[in-house]
């Protein structure tokens, strides 16, 4: 008896993405951290060893060259998802009711992911926010490289003050997650292994 086709889950395109955003993201966080140890917002500083760059400006060039990379790895993410019907297919239609059904669920430890090909309403919440968060991220990061050149989005965010502000805020939505996302792994190991493979 010929054993059933896998049905894939995640394109090699989508997980090629993936992963190099998963490093990429990784050595923004820890560069921005020791960027941030330079001139904190706030009465502590992180830990020298979860820090990328060693000294302010070694920190400056991982983030700025990490920048590019996550920057057209995105642009290539975003564009084969939309083009593609996957982020339609996937993350929509939205339902509040779902929603707040899925989120009891989790809340209690109910929360089923049988289905690999269908993500529940968290999952596509989660992500959507995430996206919209990395936008944030990025377009907060722009006032902070360049304040001048980039004076409307600079008035935008409220200022340079501002906008260091929520660029800090959204890097700690991006570690949440992904703190999330490593313990929801832990818990279904099958969605990595669809990661990597593809079914």
């Amino acid at each position: 008896m010929q054993p059933l086709p896998l049905k894939q889950i995640h394109p090699l395109w989508l997980r090629c993405c993936h992963w190099i955003n998963a490093v990429t993201v990784a050595g923004m966080i820890c560069s921005g951290w020791r960027i941030y140890n330079a001139s904190p917002l706030f009465s502590f500083n992180y830990p020298a060893a979860l820090t990328l760059g060693g000294w302010l400006g070694g920190a400056l060039l991982w983030h700025f060259a990490l920048m590019w990379i996550l920057l057209i790895n995105a642009t290539i993410y975003l564009t084969l998802g939309i083009c593609s019907g996957r982020f339609r297919s996937k993350f929509f239609p939205l339902s509040w009711t779902s929603l707040k059904k899925s989120l009891t669920q989790a809340l209690y430890g109910k929360l089923h992911h049988t289905n690999m090909q269908e993500y529940n309403m968290v999952q596509k919440v989660a992500y959507i926010l995430i996206i919209l968060d990395g936008a944030a991220l990025l377009l907060s990061g722009l006032v902070l490289w360049k304040p001048v050149q980039f004076s409307l989005l600079t008035i935008l965010f409220g200022g340079y003050d501002t906008a260091r502000y929520i660029h800090f805020l959204c890097m700690n939505i991006m570690v949440l997650f992904i703190i999330i996302h490593l313990v929801m792994v832990l818990l279904v190991p099958r969605a990595l292994l669809s990661m990597i493979r593809g079914h």
